[in-house]
């Protein structure tokens, strides 16, 4: 369903994007409207190709294919914002009918320089993003501990198990005393998963590291995602909780947005945290859902990832209609919730206009305790 509605919206912006670029002076001038859409059409089999044959293919050349039509895709998307922009503010070329096509020469030239700038963040390193929270309930003995957080790698076809490796060096240099992972570990696709085994296994840390499983690792059924990260090492929780320290709790859910769809979203974060001893709880949920629920159940941190902040602006204004809280922290009640833009890239190998990020997450005593 979600291939087959990308595949039609992308379908609707090839045609207005090269019906736009038909009508600017300087390509009506070399080029008659044949050429410039059979190039359109050309452009559009590549991207089907790349989505359809690339995405369900391995090897190398099935992955560069899709790396390449993934990227087309996201310049088309800010080529498509580019020209409606001038549409919008012309009118669609009702008002200043002289210059909205010279505008739209314009409009080219921005769409192209967003791309290029776009494609230059994808691939820069994730920022370390730093935090210190105060936590009501956290023993005396834990204030300062460390809680390092990464989500959505993606990992599969597009970043690869070296890309991985200067990731985990990233984590380790921050001295975790806590590793998680917020999910969409694996795309889920492509290349075998099994090559990522002995690169995972040097992500440890005192007090473990503890997973939750996000949509892209539920393909094929989930199983095969957890039976990865429990050979690599890590602790998958699928919505329960476990004390991992005297007073310090750490509760995991399944991804509520597919459990949303299936109709099976209601009250799962209340279920998880029921029953836990007293201490300070941190909940781990690949969705920014349920966060009422999680604040009134006395969850003290929510680490949530999946929306990317969007990816490429401006379309964290779409996934806003979704996810009102798009990114960083909040304060919901008594509980902090920080949202990851994430950690790698979906789809395209392109950000704009900030770059992905580690959280590193400094624990500390709630003010009214003595430290």
């Amino acid at each position: 369903m979600f291939g087959t509605i990308l595949i039609s919206v992308c379908t609707l912006m090839h045609l207005y994007v090269f019906w736009r670029i038909s009508t600017i002076p300087m390509v009506r001038r070399r080029y008659s409207r044949k050429p410039v859409f059979i190039s359109g059409f050309c452009l559009w089999l590549f991207f089907f190709l790349g989505r359809t044959v690339g995405h369900d293919s391995s090897g190398f050349l099935a992955e560069t294919f899709e790396f390449a039509a993934m990227n087309w895709m996201a310049v088309l998307f800010l080529l498509f914002v580019s020209f409606l922009a001038v549409d919008v503010v012309t009118g669609f070329g009702f008002f200043c009918r002289r210059f909205a096509p010279r505008l739209r020469g314009g409009a080219l030239a921005a769409g192209c320089l967003l791309s290029i700038i776009a494609l230059v963040q994808g691939f820069r390193a994730p920022v370390v993003q730093d935090y210190e929270v105060r936590v009501a309930g956290l023993p005396r003995a834990l204030d300062g501990t460390v809680v390092v957080a990464i989500s959505d790698t993606h990992l599969g076809p597009q970043l690869d198990d070296r890309w991985m490796a200067d990731r985990i060096s990233q984590v380790l240099k921050e001295k975790p005393d806590l590793i998680v992972l917020l999910g969409d570990f694996f795309e889920g696709h492509g290349s075998n998963p099994e090559t990522f085994i002995p690169v995972l296994r040097r992500l440890t840390a005192p007090l473990g590291v503890w997973s939750v499983l996000g949509n892209h690792d539920f393909h094929g059924g989930g199983n095969e995602s957890q039976r990865l990260m429990e050979e690599s090492g890590f602790n998958v929780l699928r919505n329960r909780w476990v004390q991992v320290e005297s007073g310090l709790i750490i509760a995991g859910v399944d991804d509520l947005g597919r459990r949303h769809s299936a109709g099976r979203n209601h009250d799962l974060v209340i279920q998880t945290v029921e029953g836990r001893p007293e201490g300070a709880t941190i909940l781990l949920s690949h969705t920014p859902s349920q966060i009422e629920q999680a604040a009134e159940s006395g969850v003290d941190l929510m680490l949530c990832g999946h929306t990317h902040a969007g990816q490429i602006w401006p379309f964290g204004y779409i996934v806003r209609l979704a996810y009102p809280l798009l990114e960083g922290f909040h304060m919901v009640r008594e509980m902090s919730l920080i949202i990851s833009r994430g950690t790698g890239t979906w789809g395209p190998r392109m950000r704009l206009w900030k770059t992905g990020e580690i959280l590193r997450i400094t624990l500390r005593c709630d003010a009214g305790q003595e430290v």
